[in-house]
């Protein structure tokens, strides 16, 4: 499936879809009700789909208290939608040291600024959180906060959906089977 996915992405690139990466992440909450929102991945292979945030932000407080995950990828232009879900778990620090040295120094400030998901008073107090973090790291490179990593979703299920004219649309399932992967097709 991961193969079947990159072709539907690199599409999406050649076809100049906006922010192709983009998924819409969905987790359970600590009261059990759905919870979802877009994150970009940043990578992508036979060991899942990684993408990276704070540690301390609900998402990641949702992923560590019950590690399972839904994304789905809307290519509404290619008339497609990837569906993928299964266990996650946290990336290496390695993973993340190597990605965070990759992000334009400005997300690097704000990764340490930013306390994501927290109530703030009002802009000014981010703004002054950035101005701070930016003046201690003024003489240097910026490292990754011990606060902000990588997660994978591991799929055990991805579903590929492909419109097609009188909503006769193609769908095939991908389930994990010990090793290999089950496909299924099914029902528009």
């Amino acid at each position: 499936p991961i193969e079947q996915w990159r072709r539907w992405h690199a599409d999406a690139v050649e076809l100049g879809v906006a922010e192709p990466n983009t998924m819409i992440l969905s987790t359970v909450d600590l009261h059990g009700a759905p919870d979802a929102r877009a994150v970009l991945v940043r990578g992508a292979g036979p060991r899942g789909l990684v993408f990276f945030t704070n540690y301390e932000s609900a998402k990641s407080h949702q992923l560590t208290a019950r590690p399972v995950a839904a994304a789905t990828f809307a290519w509404v232009d290619l008339h497609r939608q990837v569906r993928a879900r299964g266990g996650v778990e946290r990336v290496s620090d390695e993973e993340s040291d190597d990605y965070f040295a990759t992000r334009p120094r400005a997300t690097q400030i704000g990764a340490w600024a930013s306390p994501q998901s927290e109530s703030l008073r009002d802009r000014d107090e981010l703004l002054d959180r950035v101005r701070q973090f930016e003046q201690q790291f003024a003489d240097g490179p910026v490292p990754r906060p011990p606060h902000w990593g990588g997660w994978r979703l591991v799929p055990d299920e991805w579903e590929f959906w492909q419109g097609r004219a009188n909503r006769l649309h193609d769908r095939f399932r991908y389930q994990r089977d010990g090793a290999g992967w089950k496909v299924t097709r099914l029902a528009p």
